[in-house]
């Protein structure tokens, strides 16, 4: 049965360039599409410290005789490049016996050229090593590589504490153990080149050479381009990845979830040379041979864009939650083993307020747990063991002066402290007995 019926000469071709990127080799591009002479993709591998240059043909039809491996032969003879050369003809087909036998007969005679035969059967195996559907051409994303979701050298929470380091009033080692997840999300770093030249009669008007790269988030829907920081973490630690499904991430993560990559790469290979047509079209201005000025739009073509490399890794996206009495704390960021992009910092954020960022101060109030800014700090004054109404003390009496005694403590300390204002309130009744502290704590209604 034939492979890749749907797909034209030119889409073959297209698809090729695709598996042979894929398959790990360097540099790879399409020739001129007008007058290839017999090539169709180029390329180059390294074989013992030697750079090579591969010339291919693509044939997509039923059976290849010899003289296109003939004609490959000549065009590699020709084909300029500064080191070793060699060949291949791909086919969705078969190769003819007379083919077979000059392919054979070049490497057995040492020719400088040699050429490789790979023949429909041959790409059925190429396709399950990569993902590759042979009924619609398109290549499947097959990743199981993550960035570390978390620095091996620590604890898992450490990110947390150190965090807190900047809340007063409350140390890091007396924080609960929070609740950990990570979503393991997929991206993919995009490589390409485009190479275009606009010309008129009066000569080159336009030049495009330019090589972009930009990491993207592939779930489900539309690719969205990472920040900048986002699209720095993954390429800095792209080396450094785990095994997504042998490391046993349920022991130090109390939930763990896996996100699919939404579409194949083949598409996202299509997705970066629409970006890219649209983001280097530009209008040009000129004077023509008669003085005559000209506007021009210079749009490349989508054969001037080629993607060198599309690698998907899986970032982490991890999220803690600490309560602390009354409220929750979410700190979540993107991991790469010790380097980490902040998504959302719950801890330097104000309850009461808008107030956020890690320029201001913040305090935790232990009454309530509350993370208030300056703007919502008080005094708490005094503290009272038992309840004061409905309680009668084994010394009613010395309660009584004990309560008056520590108020009148409580409004000397707070109009002689610069930090705070007293209001009015009502006490609390579950601290310790007549003793006076300026202890800070927030204006919420369970502290008030």
């Amino acid at each position: 049965m034939a492979v890749l019926d749907d797909l034209s000469g030119f889409e073959f071709e297209d698809l090729m360039e695709d598996v042979f990127r894929t398959l790990g080799y360097e540099n790879v591009r399409q020739a001129e599409k007008t007058a290839d002479e017999g090539r169709d993709v180029l390329m180059e591998d390294v074989v013992d410290g030697t750079r090579r240059a591969i010339v291919v043909e693509c044939k997509h039809t039923d059976t290849v005789g010899r003289p296109v491996v003939q004609k490959l032969h000549s065009a590699i003879s020709t084909f300029e490049f500064d080191g070793p050369k060699r060949g291949m003809v791909v086919t969705t087909g078969r190769f003819t016996g007379p083919a077979n036998e000059y392919a054979e007969r070049l490497q057995q005679n040492g020719d400088p050229y040699p050429i490789e035969l790979i023949d429909g059967q041959d790409l059925r195996e190429i396709a399950d090593e990569i993902g590759l559907d042979l009924y619609n051409g398109r290549i499947e994303i097959l990743c199981d590589e993550t960035l570390r979701p978390y620095d091996p050298a620590a604890d898992i929470d450490t990110p947390v504490r150190v965090a807190f380091l900047d809340i007063e009033n409350i140390q890091s080692a007396d924080l609960p153990v929070p609740h950990s997840q990570v979503t393991f999300r997929p991206v993919v770093s995009i490589t390409a080149d485009t190479d275009a030249v606009f010309e008129t009669s009066v000569g080159v008007i336009h030049r495009i050479d330019d090589r972009s790269r930009c990491v993207v988030h592939a779930e489900r829907g539309q690719p969205e381009i990472a920040s900048d920081d986002v699209a720095a973490l993954v390429a800095e630690n792209r080396h450094v990845t785990v095994d997504l499904e042998s490391d046993d991430f349920d022991r130090p993560f109390d939930a763990v979830d896996e996100r699919r990559f939404g579409q194949t790469q083949t598409e996202y290979k299509e997705w970066a040379v629409d970006r890219l047509q649209d983001f280097h079209t530009t209008t040009v201005t000129y004077t023509g041979d008669n003085n005559v000025t000209y506007t021009k739009t210079c749009e490349p073509n989508r054969s001037d864009i080629s993607v060198q490399s599309i690698e998907p890794v899986y970032l982490p996206d991890v999220r803690h939650t600490t309560e602390l009495h009354d409220y929750t704390y979410s700190y979540e960021y993107y991991a790469a083993g010790p380097s980490r992009v902040a998504l959302e910092d719950g801890i330097h954020r104000c309850v009461h307020c808008d107030t956020s960022g890690t320029d201001e101060t913040y305090t935790f109030c232990p009454n309530c747990g509350a993370i208030a800014c300056p703007s919502h700090q008080k005094l708490s004054g005094w503290r009272v063991s038992q309840s004061v109404r409905g309680v009668r003390s084994p010394n009613a009496s010395h309660s009584k002066r004990s309560i008056s005694t520590t108020k009148r403590i409580w409004r000397r300390s707070a109009k002689n402290t610069r930090r705070c204002r007293p209001t009015r309130r009502r006490w609390r009744t579950s601290c310790s007995l007549g003793v006076a502290s300026s202890r800070p704590c927030c204006s919420s209604s369970v502290c008030s």
